[in-house]
């Protein structure tokens, strides 16, 4: 039986005394601490405690893995041994970013924008893949899809097909949403800003180009300023910009607003004035700024090829180390909405390559260490974890503590990747990076999606080891 007392003392002592902690939060895994002076943190001594299964330093916060339940009991352990008051994982969010500049401040943002709508994308794209299952020429019936072959399945495809593409349709409103939370204005009124801006009667965003095109572009006419009204479907940056300019703006009304008025007067003038200014500057803008970085992965991976796709497989997991990995997602939504010209996605590939490289480096220490209990059972269900595109105790339980499978990983990453890329295997939506992945990828190409994981195993696999004899560490 683990002592959750022991555990909470030995933390403390490990990350320089009760004087160097701020504060603490927990998730369903992980201890969360913000320390005064993060290198009085003794990584060595805090991962040979009982218990702990890696950490890491990540966002301005000191996280430990401890595994469901545990970190429950340490956690009340900790505070009763430091004296703190218990807080929420957004509030110590709130005193981390205190400490990080104004670069992953910005990346930060996007994070946690993204990540609680992540859920609602991974469950389109995998009813997304379903309905690709059904739809496929040839994949289970040689020149027929499922439907051809039974027409009695078109009406379930049909539906499947409607619930898959909802959170993709209606995205802006809940970036809107989550970005309005983020930045600390009212999360309705950033729905309602997202809502506007997809709005029905706005020139649908995919049909911009063509009426630029046919110069039959409709405008407002305010008192002789023309405004392009146009929605921006297919856009990701423009209502995350809109969300910020939001808040800015409900702020400053607060101060100035009565209070017997503020629920009046605050949110009628707060959305007017963002909706007029999104549709005068925020849109056109941040449309141009998202159009250039989609164009730079595209540049990344169509036109250096495998190249592109082997040094995006090496980035990845070192931007998972600084937790800056989720920012990615705002590139993957731009091209995502963009599925219809540009076919598909190239990056989910890459990600899920790198992933099962991190599980194989993970399961080649599970292989070598013979009588270290604690490691190969880390190892063991962090390499399976990090196979299903779960990589973080992989990461920092096993493969970085020890430095070579890391190093490993990172070769099987970008061999896997620039294979994914020469084959052009493209992801029709978001979904888990990792064997599971496999449901998200175009028909077409999901053979060659298998192969790309199994060489970044297989390349990982055999590096770790070959790692591990060179410098004499088998166990």
């Amino acid at each position: 039986m683990l002592d959750s007392k022991k555990i909470a003392t030995d933390i403390i002592l490990g990350v320089g005394g009760v004087e160097n902690i701020v504060s603490a939060a927990h998730c369903s895994t992980r201890l969360r601490i913000v320390l005064k002076n993060d290198s009085l943190i003794a990584t060595d001594t805090i991962s040979e405690i009982d218990g702990v299964k890696g950490s890491f330093n990540n966002g301005g916060q000191f996280q430990i893995i401890l595994g469901t339940g545990l970190v429950n009991k340490v956690y009340q352990e900790f505070l009763n041994q430091t004296n703190l008051s218990e807080i929420g994982k957004d509030e110590l969010k709130e005193i981390a970013s205190t400490k990080l500049n104004i670069i992953q401040q910005i990346l930060k943002a996007l994070a946690d924008v993204f990540v609680p709508i992540l859920p609602a994308l991974v469950a389109s794209g995998l009813l997304m893949g379903l309905n690709n299952l059904l739809t496929a020429e040839g994949l289970f019936i040689p020149n027929q899809t499922i439907i051809e072959a039974y027409p009695q399945f078109s009406d379930l495809a049909e539906m499947i097909n409607l619930f898959s593409n909802t959170a993709f349709v209606f995205l802006p409103v809940l970036i809107g949403f989550y970005a309005a939370q983020t930045f600390g204005a009212t999360p309705v009124l950033g729905a309602v800003i997202g809502a506007l801006m997809i709005h029905p009667d706005l020139l649908n965003g995919y049909d911009y180009g063509q009426a630029l095109l046919d110069n039959n572009l409709p405008v407002w006419n305010i008192l002789g300023f023309e405004i392009a009204k146009v929605g921006y479907q297919g856009t990701v940056l423009p209502v995350i910009g809109a969300a910020f300019v939001l808040a800015k703006i409900e702020k400053l009304l607060q101060k100035f607003i009565p209070m017997m008025l503020d629920n009046i007067v605050t949110p009628l003038l707060a959305v007017l004035l963002t909706a007029t200014f999104t549709f005068v500057a925020i849109g056109p803008v941040m449309r141009v700024v998202g159009d250039w970085m989609t164009n730079g992965v595209m540049w990344l991976f169509f036109e250096l090829g495998p190249i592109g796709g082997a040094i995006y497989g090496v980035v990845y997991p070192l931007l998972v180390i600084t937790g800056m990995h989720h920012s990615l997602v705002t590139s993957e939504m731009q091209i995502l909405a963009n599925i219809e010209t540009l076919g598909g996605s190239p990056t989910f590939a890459v990600v899920a390559a790198s992933n099962v490289a991190q599980g194989a480096a993970a399961l080649a220490v599970f292989n070598l260490f013979k009588k270290d209990i604690k490691m190969k059972s880390i190892a063991s269900a962090a390499g399976v974890s990090a196979l299903l595109g779960i990589t973080e105790p992989a990461v920092f339980g096993v493969n970085l503590k020890l430095k070579y499978p890391f190093i490993a990983a990172l070769i099987g990453s970008a061999t896997g990747a620039a294979y994914a890329t020469w084959m052009n295997v493209l992801s029709l939506s978001q979904g888990p990076a990792g064997l599971p992945g496999v449901i998200v990828i175009r028909p077409q190409s999901m053979i060659q999606y298998l192969i790309s994981l199994g060489i970044a195993f297989i390349v990982t696999f055999i590096f770790t080891i070959l790692f591990a004899k060179t410098n004499k560490i088998k166990k």
